[in-house]
């Protein structure tokens, strides 16, 4: 399985970002690093999420985000 992040994605999680860190220092880096985490998760786990619009898609553990 390849992993792609989008260019709509990265722009994605750099808001998520700066939305977390404006409510709690170090927040943010707390989301950047579940986001991957979950992103990780595809490769692990590689085939049984559902396809969504072309692309396996999982929705992130700790925050409401689709990965």
């Amino acid at each position: 399985m390849r992993i792609e992040i989008l260019d709509e994605a990265r722009e994605d999680l750099i808001d998520g970002f700066r939305f977390y860190e404006m409510r709690e220092p170090g927040l943010g880096s707390y989301f950047i690093d579940c986001l991957f985490s979950d992103i990780d998760s595809l490769l692990l786990f590689a085939g049984i999420h559902p396809v969504v619009c072309g692309y396996h898609r999982s929705l992130s553990k700790r925050f409401p985000f689709t990965v």
